[in-house]
């Protein structure tokens, strides 16, 4: 019994000491500043400065993967608590239709007023705050929703809309011939849960009325860029007809691009 209270006395002594040692620890990090202490709680976290020169938290993609470490960055001071709460509710409709208000508001005072946005504006839109929208539906969904979703598709389908609108679901098969594809009528027959038979990159929706020209120029904005290093494409510098100083056939068919002419009636 002797034995027992001492070693049960050695234990009490060393949990003290640990104790001691994690107050001391708490005690440190409250004196430092608040974007150290966000440094120290979050996993991977990695310092941006914006073009501001302010310093800013940002989480990787891959750490990314639960809502407690989703950062909600904004270059204009917009609050992204109310996406957040939706999505962590699986209200997905609802989260569409802000995340529709929250891509006016990003666009300026006159997609506010006009009610939409001009593809022409979304070059003007904020990398942070695009990222943080993006960061909250990958995050809420395990992957499966986003615009960096969205992009990997568009990307992968060489940038036919209508590929990738079949490849998302915003398209359907007739039920006459299934080789035959229709628009979905908005909002009924669109799919606002996370199911299997939901499709990758189904949500969030982009209105294609005026155009596809918005969903491009959303879809190929800087904030996603970082999507591409999931695609696998093979250099065309590595290809047997590049290495003996032959173009490949799809380079030698393909017409020199022309010049892109800016089109604002969208």
């Amino acid at each position: 019994m002797a034995a027992l209270r001492s070693c049960a006395l050695k234990s009490l002594e060393g949990l003290h000491q640990v104790n001691g040692r994690l107050d001391s620890s708490r005690k440190s990090i409250a004196f430092l500043p608040n974007n150290i202490r966000l440094c120290c709680s979050l996993p991977e976290a990695a310092r941006v400065w914006n073009l501001h020169g302010k310093q800013r938290i940002h989480v990787s993609a891959a750490s990314a993967t639960s809502p407690s470490q989703v950062v909600l960055e904004s270059d204009l001071g917009i609050s992204y608590d109310k996406l957040q709460s939706l999505l962590a509710n699986g209200e997905w409709e609802l989260a569409d239709e802000e995340t529709r208000r929250l891509i006016i508001v990003l666009a300026g005072e006159n997609a506010v007023k006009r009610k939409y946005v001009f593809f022409s504006e979304v070059q003007f839109m904020p990398i942070a705050d695009l990222q943080t929208i993006d960061r909250l539906w990958r995050t809420h969904s395990n992957g499966k929703f986003g615009y960096s979703v969205q992009r990997k598709i568009m990307k992968r389908v060489d940038g036919d809309c209508t590929a990738f609108f079949k490849k998302v679901g915003w398209m359907k098969p007739l039920e006459s011939d299934d080789m035959q594809y229709t628009y979905r009528s908005f909002p009924t027959e669109f799919m606002w849960e996370l199911a299997p038979s939901t499709p990758e990159g189904h949500l969030p929706l982009t209105n294609a009325l005026r155009g596809t020209q918005l969903l491009k120029n959303l879809l190929d904005h800087p904030a996603f860029v970082f999507a591409d290093e999931d695609l696998r494409v093979p250099s065309v510098s590595s290809t047997p007809d590049s290495l003996n100083g032959v173009g490949s056939r799809t380079q030698q068919q393909q017409e020199p691009k022309k010049p892109l002419s800016i089109n604002y009636s969208f």
